[in-house]
């Protein structure tokens, strides 16, 4: 398989790029203009990896470079949670992701025999939804997160609009050994100091990092398009989570986060944190698609031990 990938260097697309290759297939990672092509470890491109310039600042990118892959998965976006949302702050969430998305469904759109685009999407499209259960066929949120969703997967339209098979996959909180949604969380609980934030009754839907790639190189083979859940095949709330992860680190988890502490802390994105999303994988199970970490104790012990394994002696 030939693969495409924008935001290749990021969380999920530095697991995606090794998965891939540990496979046995070929990667062609888009690189920004001006960036010097390098592996995750600061080499020269590995074996198996072709480097393709793009700048989606100015449009750039020639369809020649993407003739024969078998897909294009984008993951490219400013991170949701690396600063406060300003007004400015959200204007680079939106344009980050469209401007990208954008070029690379024109571009796919060009192509003689257009590859399926697999787009990186969030569970935010469905807003906070309290205990409702939410599955692909279910209704948009209204807030700000939703209405970056629904920009994100419009902008996929070109590609969409020319025959090409699009994938929204709609990720949640993807969980992972380090970085990511657990990044800030996991030296607390190892301190005994975390616990659940807010009332801990909101539901949380996520994903480990592993079943993430897994959930691309499923949708990249199966028969499916349009909107599909990454998440566990059980939501879980956010208190259930919190004290899976302490059990597994062997602390107590007891020392709730108030929803004003969150606010002091991390601004408007606070509200991200408490809100409820009950979102099940209809798409995914409907297809066979089989996980590693089905739940909140396989999810927890697997990031403590791979933590654990790969932290500095």
């Amino acid at each position: 398989m030939d693969v495409a990938i924008a935001g290749s260097h990021g969380l999920i697309g530095s697991a995606l790029v090794a998965d891939l290759l540990a496979r046995g297939d070929t990667v062609r990672r888009l690189v920004r203009r001006g960036a010097a092509p390098s592996d995750p470890d600061g080499d020269t491109a590995a074996p198996g990896i072709r480097d393709v310039p793009w700048d989606p600042r100015t449009g750039e990118l020639d369809p020649a470079t993407l003739e024969g892959v078998d897909a294009v998965v984008n993951l490219a976006g400013a991170g949701i949670g690396d600063h406060r949302w300003s007004a400015a702050y959200k204007q680079t969430l939106l344009g980050s992701r469209t401007t990208t998305t954008s070029l690379l469904a024109r571009t796919v759109a060009r192509l003689d025999d257009p590859p399926v685009l697999v787009n990186s999407s969030a569970v935010g499209a469905y807003g906070s939804r309290k205990d409702e259960v939410l599955t692909e066929t279910s209704t948009r949120g209204d807030d700000f997160l939703a209405g970056l969703v629904k920009a994100w997967e419009n902008a996929t339209s070109p590609a969409s609009d020319a025959g090409a098979r699009v994938v929204w996959l709609r990720s949640g909180l993807v969980l992972a050994p380090s970085g990511g949604a657990l990044g800030k969380l996991l030296p607390l609980l190892r301190l005994g100091l975390g616990g659940p934030l807010g009332s801990g009754r909101q539901w949380w839907s996520w994903i480990t990092l592993t079943d993430e790639v897994a959930a691309i190189r499923h949708v990249i083979g199966a028969d499916v398009d349009g909107p599909v859940n990454a998440v566990a095949p059980e939501p879980t709330t956010n208190r259930e989570l919190t004290r899976a992860l302490a059990g597994a680190l062997h602390r107590p988890a007891v020392l709730a986060v108030p929803r004003f502490a969150l606010r002091i802390a991390v601004g408007q994105f606070a509200g991200d944190l408490v809100a409820s999303q009950r979102v099940v994988p209809g798409v995914l199970s409907r297809t066979g698609f089989t996980w590693t970490h089905a739940t909140p104790q396989d999810a927890a012990r697997w990031v403590v031990e791979t933590n654990e394994v790969s932290a500095p002696r």
